[in-house]
This record gives C-alpha cells, sequence and structure tokens, in this order.
C-alpha cells in the first residue's frame, strides 16, 4: 500500500512540476542566462578594469621620464596624464608635477597643485591629507600662521600617518606667530615621543632646547 501513494505522490509532484514549468519555465531560462551573462560581465569588466588600470600606470611611468628632458617637459607630461586618468593615478601625477615646480622654485605653484588635489573628494583621504600637509609646508615661511595651524590641525590627531610632521610644522608656525611658548612645548612632546621618527625627534629636542632657553 505505501508504495501505490509514493507513486501517487511522485506522480502529482511531476505534474506540479510540469505545470511550473509550462507556466514559468521562460522566465527561469531567462533568469538563468542573466545570470550566467551577469557574472562573464563581471568577470570582463574586472579584467578590462585591470588592464586599464596597467595601461594608465605605464603611462604614468612614461610622463614621469618626460622629466629627463627638463622639468617643464615634466610638468607639461604629467599634467597631460592627469587630465584623462583615474583619480588615484591623476593624483599621483600632480604630486610628482608639484615635486618639479617645487625644483624649478616655484613653491606657490606647487601649493597651488596640492590644493587641487586636497579639493579633490574623488582622491583617497590619505592623499588629500598629504596634498593639505605638502601645500602648508610650501607657505610655511610667508603663508598666515593661524591659517596654515588650521589646516594642519586634523592632521595631528593620533590616528593620522602624517601627525609627526604636521605637528612639527605646527611648532614651526608658532614659533613664526611669537608663540615660542607652545612651540617648546609641542617640539618637547615630539621629542619625547617614541613612535616619531627619530629624524623628527632629534630636530625636535634640539628645537625644543632652543626655545627652553629663549
Amino acid at each position: 500500500m505505501s508504495d501505490i501513494f509514493r507513486e501517487v505522490d511522485e506522480d502529482l509532484r511531476r505534474d506540479r512540476a510540469e505545470h511550473l514549468f509550462k507556466k514559468y519555465g521562460g522566465a527561469m531560462i531567462a533568469a538563468v542566462v542573466l545570470i550566467v551573462a551577469g557574472t562573464g560581465g563581471y568577470s570582463f569588466w574586472r579584467h578590462w578594469q585591470a588592464q586599464k588600470k596597467e595601461e594608465q600606470t605605464a603611462a604614468l611611468v612614461t610622463a614621469i621620464a618626460q622629466s629627463a628632458q627638463g622639468p617643464e617637459k615634466g610638468v607639461e607630461a604629467l599634467a597631460a596624464f592627469a587630465g584623462s586618468a583615474n583619480p588615484s593615478l591623476a593624483a599621483i601625477a600632480q604630486f610628482n608635477a608639484a615635486a618639479l615646480m617645487i625644483r624649478q622654485g616655484k613653491p606657490a605653484e606647487a601649493a597651488t597643485v596640492y590644493d587641487g588635489i586636497a579639493g579633490n573628494g574623488s582622491v583617497p583621504a590619505e592623499y588629500r591629507d598629504l596634498a593639505t600637509l605638502l601645500a602648508v609646508m610650501q607657505r610655511t615661511d610667508g603663508g598666515d600662521p593661524a591659517q596654515l595651524t588650521a589646516k594642519l590641525q586634523p592632521l595631528t590627531a593620533d590616528g593620522s600617518p602624517w601627525r609627526f610632521t604636521a605637528r612639527e610644522l605646527t611648532a614651526v608656525l608658532a614659533v613664526r606667530a611669537g608663540d615660542t611658548e607652545k612651540a617648546r612645548t609641542l617640539f618637547k612632546q615630539l621629542a619625547d615621543d617614541q613612535q616619531a621618527p627619530s629624524g623628527v625627534r632629534s630636530r625636535a629636542a634640539d628645537l625644543a632646547t632652543l626655545y627652553g632657553k629663549g
């Protein structure tokens, strides 16, 4: 008797499956095709992206190599590359262009390039923060100490990868502003911070002593 019930049950399931396939089979096949096509399309897209990145990286290296013909040629080639590259590679090109401008004795122009990187929301945050730091660095001698210090403030936080240089620049700006007590305190903190690079600690120790005497 149990065999009869099992056969009836199987027949009912088979009829139900056939009915469902007749009703939804076309949609099911279309869904499978879309899934396969989507998977293949995504793989193709990833391959295309990787290939494009390799091509752009090679183009960036070529642009940087143009500086061997002179800083002007390098800046021109890097600017042309940055105009069509993805944001991260464009930023790297702009960093290199700004460095060439500094070699040419054009700190104000370099600072403007850094400002552009810092203000580009498509660029990774680490790049933007570094650009802010370098822009301030180029303006340390002539810029307004209060304004530059405010720009550096977020970079002095404990989680910032640029905190030690930002704190050192903040101390230098404090000297320019005439606040030698603040400068001495900052230099002393850097000198005592074992996580700070040895060069920063050494300079900070000397300057803390110098302004401590003042």
